[in-house]
């Protein structure tokens, strides 16, 4: 599928053609169930789950980080204790007839103290009238789901998270900024204005046991994106080893190198793969640092890719500078470096 349905498509992707039909057929052949044990026959396989968004992100990591849109989504569906999601959206989210992203990029800065909560909301005898503005979200479109936090207010002030539906009452998607790569991942400013969230909506209440729940597969999965990238990057180097290793020889960070490093990584993923509900503070801080060497080694293995390819990786649509592209996005999204390190330092103290 890679080869025949993704290949012809990455450069339209990158400029801003959003892939839905090939996300359905990502979804069709199984990508999206391997995490979640109630809907896939093996039972629950994040490293499976990872394995594939890892395949993916090497041709594509703009359609790497929407299957980890997905599977974050259909992952918070799987861990919550709301059975009418589970009965009615979350078997649509495995197979990919739904789609869907997640906003927990703020409600993550500010459970981390570094940015205030976004929504805000007003609880009510069924539900709650949800108001506020999200920056960013991607995976979305017309009739998506995305799962989002928002702070209740009045006399019982708590944090709650909901599966929000795009056409629902009150809710504007609008596409306000230009990127300059990764366009067509569907990302959009969110605009809630009394947006009514019903109760059976409702994922978590309060938020905070369930997020112990979730977030490191929340975390670990992201790691697909960097191991693919990587990937992607290392093939460029290997491609010009014929007309250039002689002189390539003189850069830092080669392909086998590369690759040694990349292995290990897989390695690591594999085994903290076995045990994504480990409770152990140790165990969550292995997740981070994990995430942040693969943000690390991306930067590296597209600094190298630009380097090896040479003035072919720095043309308009060249694989290479589409590369070191994906690879500062995979240091910059949610959580970033900067926000590992906070993380971790706060794990070690």
């Amino acid at each position: 599928m890679i080869r025949r349905a993704l290949k012809p498509k990455v450069i339209a992707i990158d400029h801003g053609e959003y892939p839905a039909d090939l996300l359905h057929e990502i979804g069709a052949a199984g990508a999206y169930r391997h995490h979640l044990a109630s809907q896939n026959p093996a039972g629950m396989d994040i490293a499976a789950a990872i394995d594939d968004m890892d395949r993916i992100s090497a041709e594509c990591m703009s359609t790497g980080f929407m299957t980890w849109c997905q599977d974050a989504v259909a992952w918070y569906v799987e861990n919550s204790d709301n059975q009418h999601l589970k009965d009615t959206v979350l078997p649509k989210l495995a197979s990919g007839e739904l789609l869907g992203g997640t906003a927990l990029s703020n409600p993550m800065k500010y459970f981390a103290g570094i940015e205030d909560i976004l929504l805000h909301a007003e609880e009510t005898a069924d539900g709650f009238i949800v108001n506020g503005n999200l920056p960013w979200i991607s995976n979305l479109g017309e009739h998506h789901v995305f799962g989002s936090i928002f702070r209740v207010e009045g006399d019982n002030p708590r944090d709650v998270m909901a599966l929000v539906h795009t056409d629902t009452a009150g809710l504007s998607i609008k596409q306000l900024v230009e990127f300059c790569g990764m366009e067509g991942t569907g990302t959009y400013a969110l605009f809630f204005e009394d947006v009514f969230i019903p109760k059976n909506e409702i994922i978590a209440d309060p938020v905070g046991p369930f997020l112990q729940r979730i977030k490191a597969g929340f975390v670990l999965l992201q790691a697909g994106m960097a191991t693919g990238v990587i990937e992607g990057c290392i093939r460029l180097c290997e491609d010009v080893e014929p007309r250039l290793g002689h002189i390539n020889a003189y850069l830092d960070d080669r392909p086998d190198e590369l690759r040694e490093a990349l292995e290990d990584t897989r390695a690591l993923v594999r085994e903290l793969a076995t045990d994504v509900h480990n409770p152990d503070p140790a165990y969550f801080r292995q997740v981070l640092e994990l995430r942040l060497a693969g943000s690390e080694l991306a930067l590296r293995a597209a600094n190298s890719a630009m380097l090896h390819t040479g003035a072919n990786g720095y043309l308009v649509d060249a694989p290479a500078q589409r590369k070191l592209r994906e690879a500062y996005f995979v240091a910059i999204v949610t959580p970033a470096i900067k926000h590992l390190r906070k993380e971790i330092e706060a794990l070690i103290d």
